[in-house]
């Protein structure tokens, strides 16, 4: 009996530009909601993305894309990636392109740490690569505050001289979390802002700009972009059109509001790891440094 063919899969990064479409076209028809045209239309496709991707005549079949991450466990940062994009075409699933692909892509990984965050319907595909699933724990807190006379001036991300700030102030500036986090995280920030799916970005200074916006009575913070540390209590009338009662955090905010409590697991956020070793208390990665 002839063997099974292996499919042949092709890296694609920032230089092999012919492809790009290609993998545009895939994201639109696998992940109905995601599109990565903007996105690369910026110039936020840099060296740290790569996709390896089974092409044929001009058209990816299926795809892994690894991000490489400066990734902060414990306050340690080390070399790490992070998946996404992991899929077929729905006409060319049960040919075995899937298990290629994440093949090809872990092995561009090699022994470093990897996560993933996973759909639900997916969810038993992970652990047949060593992957574990990983519990992630919401973040709140009970605070009281009324808008200020002053508020901070919404950015817009589509313009490229507020990428490179936002690129400058997330590699040299504080990571939001030292607990489990990433630094130099703009790129995949700047995705979530080109998809619309990014909560205002609003200029406490130069060096301090925040994704946050009020629900109801509730401010959702999700990132925070800052070279230093600052008073992030004392600042919330400028963040807040409305009177707030409370807040919810993209991230363990260990560092901006210690007083933080936990408010049950995030039921959103199927995290899989393989070798990152499990932080000693509960947290959240940073809900937009997701691929």
């Amino acid at each position: 009996m002839a063997s099974k063919r292996v499919p042949t899969v092709t890296e694609i990064g920032p230089g092999t530009s012919a492809l790009h479409a290609a993998f545009c076209d895939y994201v639109s028809r696998v992940f109905t909601r995601a599109d990565f045209r903007r996105w690369t239309q910026w110039g936020e496709w840099n060296d740290d993305y790569r996709t390896f991707a089974v092409v044929d005549d001009g058209r990816v079949l299926a795809n892994a894309s690894v991000m490489r991450m400066r990734l902060l466990l414990e306050g340690r940062e080390v070399t790490g990636y992070q998946l996404g994009a992991v899929g077929s075409l729905p006409s060319e699933r049960g040919r075995g392109l899937a298990r290629a692909v994440m093949n090809a892509a872990l092995a561009h990984c090699g022994d470093a740490p990897v996560l993933l965050f996973a759909n639900k319907s997916v969810l038993e595909f992970y652990p047949r690569f060593g992957f574990e699933p990983r519990r992630q724990t919401l973040f709140s807190a009970s605070h009281v505050a009324r808008p200020g006379e002053t508020a901070a001036p919404q950015l817009d991300v589509a313009e490229a001289d507020v990428r490179a700030r936002l690129r400058m102030l997330s590699d040299e500036g504080l990571p939001v979390t030292e607990r489990f986090g990433a630094r130099g995280t703009a790129a995949i920030a700047s995705w979530y802002a080109a998809n619309g799916f990014a909560r205002p970005l609003r200029a406490l200074s130069d060096d301090a700009w925040v994704f946050t916006e009020v629900e109801g009575e509730t401010l959702f913070i999700d990132d925070i972009f800052a070279r230093a540390p600052f008073d992030l209590r004392a600042a919330l009338p400028r963040l807040i059109d409305r009177p707030i009662s409370s807040i919810q955090f993209g991230f363990t905010p260990e560092r901006w509001w210690p007083g933080a409590v936990e408010a049950g697991e995030d039921m959103e956020a199927d995290l899989f790891v393989r070798g990152v070793p499990s932080p000693r208390e509960a947290n959240l990665f940073p809900v937009m440094a997701r691929t």
